[in-house]
Formats: C-alpha cells, structure tokens, sequence
C-alpha cells in the first residue's frame, strides 16, 4: 500500500494546496479523469469543512489529509483538531426548508460522490473512500 501524508495550517487559501495534492496523486498513481473530479470536490470540501467548522479558522490547529492507495481502493483521511460533531443527525440540504440555506450541503455532496464515507473520533476524521480501476504498468514506487 502506498501512502502520502501532508498537514496545512486551517487557513482557507490552504485549499490550493490540497488541489495541488490531488492534482500531483492523480498523475502518481494515474487514477480515472471520471473519479477526479468527484474527488477533488469531495476532498476539499471535507478539508474546507476541517477548517472552517472543525478547526475554526484557527491557524495554530492543522489539518491532516492522507491518501491511501491499495489494489482497487484510494482512501482519503482528513482530519482535524477541532471537538468534532454530531454527523448523524445533521439536517437534510434537500428538505424544502433548507433549499435556501447557503451551507449544509458539503457532507450530502461527499456521500454522493464517494463510494463510502466514514466518520471516526466524534467526526474530527472522516474518512472518503473511492473504487477505481487499476491500470498498473508494472513499475511501483
């Protein structure tokens, strides 16, 4: 299994940094262009929640992503050092009364573009899951 693991300050510009990330294991481990986008939503929507609900903006506290690659599965861990929250009772984003809402969605939107969504220690990890297609040319890393 390879594993790659970066840390940012919860400042939300950090985001391009996670882009980068995502951008640099798309070409490593030359996962499907059909999953990279549902990936690169997912991702940083989960590591702009870590900051921003988590982390609350505060730049002392870091947030941690690490993929995980293994034969037909690519892991995404992000976590944070806020006190977590209650991730099963979060409103529905399409309930006709929160249409309006600006936020609440980001978590819906993970469930729906990820394979398997897990939340670990009281929600400050979450973990996204996705199933590719492995097209290995023999050489490893």
């Amino acid at each position: 299994m390879n594993q790659v693991k970066i840390q940012i300050p919860s400042l939300i510009e950090n985001i391009r940094v996670i882009e980068s990330f995502i951008d640099n294991s798309k070409e490593e481990f030359e996962f499907e262009d059909d999953i990279y986008g549902n990936i690169m939503v997912a991702v940083t929507e989960s590591v702009n929640n870590a900051i921003r609900h988590g982390n609350k903006f505060d730049k002392d506290k870091s947030v941690y992503l690490t993929l995980m690659v293994e034969q037909n599965q690519l892991l995404f861990e992000v976590e944070d050092e806020g006190p977590g929250f209650d991730y099963e009772n979060l409103p529905d984003p399409t309930a006709p009364e929160n249409l309006e809402n600006p936020g609440g969605r980001g978590i819906f939107l993970m469930r729906n573009l990820c394979d398997e969504v897990n939340f670990l220690d009281a929600g400050k990890k979450v973990q996204l899951k996705f199933n590719i297609e492995t097209h290995q040319n023999g050489s490893s890393n």
